[in-house]
């Protein structure tokens, strides 16, 4: 008998987790490329930027019942989350000086010449010293920008600062990585 009045609970419940589960994976299928390319702008490593990104939709599914769209919209909200697991990364990394195996998994492919992988190296290394001489802010609008694609008005929503600014801080920091770089074809 009180398993027939259970029922219609147990029901409602395995709904609400299919409604939740296709929501998920709506916004994964929106979102993962985006999320992952703004990641691996910040991070450079594309097996940290994978686990991240991982981490980035574990906490989108966790909290996702909690989720409002009158606060900001979804496209704010999984930004705000991916800057904020990167973020823990880089605090986490202070503490805690590796040696990573991860770059030299991507060094040593077997998908590419060596002269060619030397060649990568190189153009990534100095991509990421003209990266590193810009400020947490610029980089982040700049990963947002390039890495997440999004236009300038959907970086101010992120970000939380005007569109304009916006506009500037993506000119000079162009700007200071073209000096710094010289020009694409020097890479």
């Amino acid at each position: 008998m009180q398993e027939r009045a259970l029922q219609p609970l147990i029901h409602e419940r395995v709904r609400g987790n299919m409604e939740t589960e296709l929501q998920f994976a709506a916004i994964f299928e929106t979102y993962y490329k985006r999320i992952f390319n703004y990641i691996a702008y910040r991070v450079s490593c594309r097996y940290t930027a994978e686990d991240l990104a991982s981490q980035v939709f574990e906490k989108t599914l966790s909290k996702l019942s909690g989720y409002s769209m009158e606060k900001a919209p979804l496209e704010v909200w999984l930004f705000a989350i991916a800057r904020n697991v990167v973020n823990d990364y880089y605090r986490s990394r202070a503490r805690h000086r590796f040696f990573s195996l991860d770059t030299l998994r991507e060094l040593v492919s077997g998908k590419k010449e060596p002269e060619a992988l030397i060649l990568d190296s190189e153009r990534s290394d100095r991509l990421n010293r003209a990266l590193d001489t810009l400020s947490a802010k610029e980089r982040n609008i700049i990963a947002l920008k390039f890495g997440a694609d999004l236009k300038n008005t959907e970086i101010a929503r992120v970000t939380g600062i005007s569109e304009s600014n916006v506009g500037v801080i993506l000119y000079r920091s162009m700007r200071k990585l073209k000096s710094e770089i010289g020009s694409v074809e020097g890479l």
